[in-house]
């Protein structure tokens, strides 16, 4: 008795056995529960199953114009439900990059405003577009959600009344078998039709039905060759299915093979029938093996994918890290700083392309860039805030200097006056820009003013002598008999006669004050001439300039050569302003889709920064000669 009650007990090797067997059954219900759970949820709507086939785009590397399109494609041209991951990543993704967007515009706002943010407001039509399009996929969804909740609990009364006619029809066997199972087909085929039921209820529902489909086929005595012949039929089908699923374990996409395989065990479950007791073990563990194989499959392309999502972090944070050590270096130079935001903006764009991060670091791996870039935009904002500074001190400066020029410019007390104002006009050369939106006019107001007082001294002091009449006279002849000069061609001896009639010119000596327009006339006349001759623009420019001068040095009213340097020193300040602005309208061109080589607009401004340049170059030429003259 002893032995035969051993010979019942399980071998050593009979438990690995049957331990290795749970092993195998539990791993591969892990697989089963990740699909059905999928159709679970699937079964509630079958548009969701179509959103399989819409790609997940590189969202986070899209602009925000990009995302708000493809928001408007997916809406306008798919299901609801087949883009709500898609949706939903996509709004995920725009908002991440509005809020930086914002937050660096209310830093600018409250560098330009002393640190008062309180009035910061910032109108952004792509936002409002975006909302729109997302509001009309909202109210669609939760409208369709309303009506779908009223259709999936209609259709689960449906699904039980037919399992409670299921039971019926098995509890009360009767007599005429072929009867019965012309009526558990027709239930079959209702259930088939009978539409999608809440994802909850689904395995629930699902498993009762087939439970009692088995019952019938395993203890109602059917008509045998009936039965078998069901029984083999669906055998026949689930072995297809099985072959099917033998072939997708080796399909290359593997996400389109899971998705096939999903309808597979659909299909398994809820359109064919059970098979005889003996097989369907056997069906059923081939099956789960092989869903383990292709499960397995996709989660190591997801576990490749973590990976990849671990390699982009770290690459974010070191595009983090050089964002953090260039907004740390200390920059004194405007030009310095059109380098480091070059720098920033080509930073910014690798962050955008990096590639997702783990989703449990993104807000943080977020934060971090925007509090280094926002570090960067507080150092050049305090940089430009500081020179904004020091043009409105110096603007003071010269407003100070306008009052005070006209306050004297009336005085009759030329000798006490004339050098005050002569120190006015110096301190003037040694105060450095303003506001450009100022300088000219304050320029204007200051000369004009000192124009005034100066005028007024010499019309006091100056008094036509019979010389004077005499020199008017004849350089009004001669410059009668210079309509009639024609240069003949060749550079030098063309030079040496326009030098000459300078000279003779230059002989006549000083004309009347009130008369001196004759000097303007005949420096047409010479203007006309130099442009004639084969000099560059800039030789010509200079020639004219030099002719000038010799005409400003010869006279006795030193003030005319002052003016003429303080003019010169107020262009060189404009053209350098220019420059800057211009500097800075390429940035700002710079920052949005086109980089500068790509962009026309770029391209013609730069030529324009050019050419400031070169003329910026033949003024401060200009400024070094009437100095070194004002020196002799």
């Amino acid at each position: 008795m002893l032995e035969e009650k051993n010979d019942n007990l399980p071998t050593a090797d009979g438990q690995e056995q049957i331990t290795h067997e749970e092993t195998v059954q539990e791993t591969n219900q892990s697989a089963i529960e990740a699909i059905e759970s999928s159709n679970a949820e699937e079964s509630e709507d079958d548009s969701i199953s179509e959103g399989h086939d819409i790609p997940m785009l590189n969202y986070e590397a899209m602009s925000m114009e990009a995302l708000t399109d493809e928001l408007d494609k997916l809406v306008s041209n798919e299901k609801l439900l087949s883009i709500r991951n898609h949706v939903e990543e996509i709004k995920k993704e725009f908002m991440v990059k509005y809020h930086h967007f914002i937050d660096e515009k209310r830093d600018e706002y409250s560098h330009e405003n002393n640190g008062d943010t309180s009035g910061f407001e910032y109108h952004f039509p792509l936002k409002h577009k975006f909302d729109t399009i997302y509001n009309q996929y909202r109210d669609q969804k939760n409208q369709h959600f309303k009506q779908m909740q009223n259709s999936l609990k209609h259709n689960l009364d449906v699904r039980t009344a037919i399992i409670e006619e299921l039971k019926n029809v098995i509890d009360n066997s009767g007599e005429n078998m072929q009867e019965m199972l012309k009526t558990v087909n027709e239930l079959r085929e209702r259930w088939k039709n009978a539409g999608p039921i809440p994802r909850d209820k689904y395995n629930h529902v699902w498993n009762n039905f087939h439970f009692h489909i088995e019952r019938f086929y395993d203890h109602l005595h059917l008509d045998r060759e009936a039965r078998d012949l069901d029984f083999k039929h669906n055998y026949d089908l689930k072995s297809k299915i099985i072959a099917r699923v033998e072939e997708l374990v080796n399909e290359e996409d593997v996400p389109k093979a899971f998705r096939e395989l999903q309808s597979l065990h659909k299909i398994w479950k809820e359109e064919i029938g059970p098979v005889s007791r003996e097989h369907r073990e056997e069906l059923w563990n081939r099956f789960s093996e092989l869903t383990k194989q292709l499960h397995d499959k996709r989660e190591a392309i997801f576990a490749k994918a973590r990976e990849i999502e671990v390699e982009n972090l770290a690459k974010k944070k070191e595009i983090i890290a050089q964002i953090e050590e260039v907004a740390n270096e200390k920059i004194t130079f405007h030009s310095a700083w059109q380098g480091q935001i070059e720098k920033i903006e080509a930073l910014r764009a690798a962050f955008m392309k990096a590639g997702k991060v783990p989703l449990e670091v993104n807000e943080e791996t977020w934060a971090a860039f925007k509090d280094a870039v926002r570090l960067f935009n507080a150092q050049k904002n305090t940089f430009y805030k500081d020179i904004k500074k020091d043009q409105q001190e110096n603007l003071n400066k010269k407003i100070a200097l306008v009052e005070k020029a006209k306050a004297l410019q009336e005085s009759d007390d030329f000798g006490a006056t004339t050098p005050i104002m002569k120190q006015i006009q110096e301190e003037w050369k040694k105060i450095g820009h303003v506001p450009r939106k100022y300088s000219d006019s304050v320029w204007k107001d200051f000369k004009d003013a000192c124009n005034h007082y100066f005028d007024r001294m010499h019309e006091k002091r100056n008094e036509a002598s019979t010389e004077e009449v005499e020199a008017f006279d004849k350089k009004k002849e001669y410059l009668e008999s210079l309509k009639d000069f024609q240069l003949i061609g060749e550079h030098k001896t063309d030079l040496d006669a326009i030098k000459k009639h300078i000279e003779t010119w230059k002989s006549f000596g000083k004309v009347p004050h009130a008369r001196r327009h004759i000097e303007g006339k005949f420096n047409k006349i010479l203007d006309a001439l130099f442009d004639k001759l084969s000099l560059s623009k800039k030789d010509a420019d200079m020639a004219k300039f030099s002719n000038r001068l010799e005409q400003l040095s010869g006279s006795d009213d030193a003030r005319q050569l002052q003016n003429e340097q303080i003019f010169i020193m107020r262009k060189i300040d404009e053209m350098q302003g220019e420059i800057i602005q211009l500097e800075n309208n390429i940035q700002f061109i710079s920052s949005g889709k086109n980089t500068k080589g790509e962009n026309p607009f770029v391209k013609e401004v730069q030529k324009s920064i050019d050419r400031h340049k070169e003329e910026l170059k033949t003024w401060k030429e200009k400024l070094k000669q009437i100095r070194s003259l004002k020196q002799e």
